[in-house]
């Protein structure tokens, strides 16, 4: 009987001992992978920057800052739902920090305009950061700063307490990649070819070359 009892304590202790270490793995692969939420105008283009980007994981293209649930596109960009065109960047912090990411952030757009960003005009193209908690507060006042005194200029784009954010329609996701044909004003495209004429059209890389030369990190 003793034997059998000190076969079943040794048997539950190394059942212990593996569920904890399952717990422990568990918590080290959740610490591989944070988000950061950021709002750059289209949404299709601030995608295809960050998915660039070493440490990056996935960026989800969506809506943020409103107050109308569930919000469609149309909705949003037709205006009154408060909210933005924003991107859910997800990253390695082990390869990339949060401060970094916002660096490139403010250099891959227009942090000077109030109204939109390039070619694209309203309240649903608006830039902002918005935040879940006081360290990445830190790091988005600490970038922000930064690129101010880098700029010369005065930055508008808005540091916000985060809120939902819902995910855009399944055809937005990656965008700038999609082969599916769709139709532009320059005769049916494929989704890849009607982001690069519509990025090129919009000035996107030519305002941000303008505004912050060598160091726009997304712009030839």
């Amino acid at each position: 009987m003793a034997t059998d009892f000190r076969t079943l304590k040794a048997g539950l202790l190394a059942a212990l001992i593996a569920v904890g270490l399952g717990v422990e793995v568990n918590q080290a692969r959740a610490a591989e992978s944070d988000t950061i939420t950021v709002a750059g105008g289209c949404f299709w283009c601030v995608e295809a920057d960050f998915e660039k980007v070493k440490g990056v994981k996935e960026a989800v293209s969506g809506y943020t800052g409103g107050t109308v649930k569930n919000p469609t596109y149309k909705q949003v960009v037709r205006g009154g739902t408060g909210h933005y065109e924003a991107v859910e960047i997800k990253y390695d912090p082990a390869q990339i920090s949060a401060r970094q990411l916002y660096d490139l952030f403010f250099r891959s757009i227009d942090p000077t305009d109030a109204g939109g960003q390039f070619c694209d005009r309203g309240e649903s193209y608006r830039t902002a950061i918005f935040v879940s908690d006081p360290a990445e507060k830190q790091a988005a006042q600490a970038a922000k700063a930064a690129a101010e005194q880098a700029l010369g200029q005065t930055i508008v784009t808005p540091i916000l307490d985060a809120g939902t954010f819902y995910e855009a329609e399944a055809y937005h996701q990656d965008y700038y990649k999609g082969e599916q044909l769709v139709l532009t004003r320059f005769g049916p495209k494929t989704q890849a070819a009607a982001y690069d004429r519509y990025r090129e059209a919009c000035g996107r890389d030519q305002r941000v070359r303008e505004l912050w030369g060598s160091d726009a990190p997304f712009v030839n």
